[in-house]
């Protein structure tokens, strides 16, 4: 842990679904502004909460099925699942401090 791994529709159920422990699957696109300005937050989280937190990135555009199956409407979304269930969501670009409290209630505060 502790880097953002990139995946695919293949890895989704691997990854995600069938991972121990908390798991944050970033969606985003190349064209999507507001993903490029929260690439940095979710480096950040993925270094923050190396310890308790899975960090993967799925591109939208190439990976149809993932989006289909997490009901992704808007780019950048966030879903955080534990051991495969789905716990909690967030649509939209947010800034590194509601990042932090997105997580918090799950993870507690970042070291």
């Amino acid at each position: 842990m502790g880097q953002v791994l990139t995946i695919r529709d293949a890895d989704f159920e691997r990854e995600v679904l069938q991972a121990e422990g908390t798991v944050l699957a970033y969606f985003w696109a190349q064209w999507c502004g507001p993903c490029r300005l929260m690439g940095p937050s979710i480096e950040w989280a993925a270094s923050a909460y190396a310890e308790g937190l899975k960090v993967v990135k799925l591109e939208v555009d190439p990976n149809p099925e993932s989006v289909k199956r997490c009901q992704v409407e808007g780019v950048p979304a966030l879903l955080l699942h534990r051991n495969g269930e789905l716990i909690d969501r967030s649509e939209g670009a947010i800034t590194r401090e509601k990042l932090a409290a997105f997580l918090a209630p799950h993870l507690g505060a970042a070291v």
